[in-house]
């Protein structure tokens, strides 16, 4: 008897090690590395000097501002890596992350890949298949809502209202430059709710996905936004579970004049 307790001890303590290594690995090492992997890309491509210019020289600042994030050389990234069409940060949130794009017929590639194409349970920030960074009116972003707060793993804290009057903008850069963008709502919806993955022909479109966008919000975020016409929309989309199907959506406009060149900082 006493041998079948001891037996049932070693294995229910075997049991809770692997169980805390295997949450360890998931929680703290796997993150860290993709964190790693990321740091060292933007480290491997930094932002390009423009010729004979130093920093408080450089121009193409809108109004004279200074960009609030740092570039990257999307240029030379794109002949590495010709998936990444850009970069998003939002700061202090954890978001800053090459936003890959894979063939329609595979859309969901890098669901859990990172830029390398290697197998990643992070996976990578991604744009909707049929999406084009310079034609779209419509630019959907996608990304796990990861525990350890990877990838958009902080999107779903957009919905406190501290939180989000705290981190309202966003940065993504493209060929045609660093767009900032103003976050304005933010939803828990299902594509039946609210169908986030349309594409929008024209700015009147734009305009009615922003009411429809409003009438689901989760708080009251102020209306001074549906009084302006944007030519785009983002739309970042990470899992919810609320129910199935559920996703956290925030939407952000572009904040008219606020577009940098590459060399911006």
């Amino acid at each position: 008897m006493k041998i079948a307790k001891k037996l049932f001890q070693t294995v229910c303590l075997a049991a809770l090690f692997l169980s805390a290594g295997f949450l360890l690995y998931h929680m703290v090492y796997l993150p860290m590395e993709n964190k790693k992997l990321v740091a060292e890309l933007k480290g491997n491509f930094p932002e390009p000097e423009a010729p004979g210019a130093s920093g408080s020289e450089k121009k193409d600042q809108p109004a004279g501002r200074k960009c609030p994030v740092a570039a990257v050389d999307l240029v030379s990234l794109q002949e590495q890596y010709p998936d990444v069409q850009g970069w998003l940060t939002i700061p202090d949130t954890g978001i800053d992350y090459p936003v890959l794009q894979s063939e329609q017929e595979n859309g969901e590639f890098y669901l859990k890949r990172n830029y390398k194409k290697e197998y990643d349970i992070n996976g990578s920030l991604f744009l909707q298949a049929d999406c084009k960074v310079s034609e779209s009116r419509n630019l959907i972003i996608y990304g796990h809502n990861m525990n350890s707060g990877a990838m958009f793993g902080n999107l779903d804290l957009y919905a406190g209202e501290d939180y989000y009057n705290a981190h309202r903008f966003a940065y993504l850069q493209t060929e045609d430059g660093i767009q900032e963008y103003k976050i304005v709502t933010v939803l828990k919806a299902d594509r039946n709710l609210f169908p986030f993955q349309q594409k929008l022909p024209d700015v009147v479109a734009v305009q009615e996905y922003l009411k429809v966008a409003k009438r689901r919000e989760v708080f009251e975020t102020g209306d001074d936004y549906l009084k302006c016409i944007y030519d785009k929309v983002l739309t970042l989309v990470t899992c919810s579970y609320e129910w199935s199907g559920a996703r956290n959506i925030v939407l952000a406009v572009p904040v008219s004049g606020a577009v940098w060149s590459q060399k911006c900082s």
